[in-house]
C-alpha cells in the first residue's frame, strides 16, 4: 500500500503545481474568473502565512511543519495495509509535500516562499488543489479513526497469516 500513498501523493502534487502554473499564468493581470457567481471565483493571491493567512511574518515555520508534516505521514504510511488509510495519508502527504515545495522554492526565496492560492470561496478564503486535498484527507483521517478502522487491514477469516505478510510486502 506505500506505493498507493505515494502514487496519490504525486498525484496530488503534480494537479496543484500545474493548476498554480495555469493560475499565475491565467490571473497574473489581476483578472478574476466567475465559476459560480460569488460563491466560486478563481483569483491569484500569494500567501505568506496558514489558513486565512493568519501567521504572516512566520513562513519559514510553516516550512519546517510541513517538512515535518511529509517525514510523519511518510513513516505512518510505511505501516499501511487498509486501501482506506492509504487513500487518506496520500491526499495529506501530497497536499503537505506541496506546499512544502511552495516554501522552499519560490519567492521571496529558501523557506520563505509563498503559497499560490487561487481558488476563492466566496470570499471567506482563498486556496488551491492541495488545500482540498488536505481537508478531503484529513477529513477522512478523522472518519476512520472514528469508526476503528485500522492502520493495517486485517486478515480475513479464511486468509492465513503467510498470505497477510506476503501481501502486506507486495505493498
Amino acid at each position: 500500500m506505500f506505493r498507493a500513498v505515494v502514487l496519490i501523493a504525486a498525484v496530488v502534487l503534480a494537479a496543484d503545481q500545474l493548476t498554480k502554473y495555469w493560475a499565475e499564468s491565467a490571473l497574473s493581470g489581476g483578472q478574476t474568473i466567475t465559476v459560480l457567481g460569488d460563491l466560486l471565483q478563481l483569483r491569484l493571491l500569494y500567501n505568506p502565512g496558514a489558513a486565512f493567512s493568519i501567521g504572516s511574518a512566520y513562513t519559514w515555520i510553516f516550512a519546517v511543519v510541513a517538512a515535518a508534516a511529509v517525514v510523519a505521514v511518510t513513516v505512518v504510511a510505511w505501516r499501511v495495509t487498509s486501501r482506506a488509510w492509504a487513500v487518506a495519508l496520500g491526499l495529506v502527504l501530497g497536499g503537505a509535500a506541496t506546499h512544502l515545495l511552495d516554501r522552499l522554492l519560490r519567492e521571496p526565496g529558501f523557506a520563505r516562499g509563498h503559497v499560490v492560492d487561487f481558488i476563492d470561496y466566496a470570499g471567506f478564503f482563498v486556496g488551491n488543489v492541495a488545500d482540498i486535498a488536505l481537508v478531503v484527507g484529513v477529513g477522512i483521517v478523522m472518519l476512520l479513526n472514528v469508526r476503528g478502522t485500522p492502520l493495517r487491514a486485517t486478515a480475513t477469516p479464511g486468509e492465513s497469516r503467510s498470505d497477510e505478510q506476503r501481501s502486506s510486502s507486495d505493498a
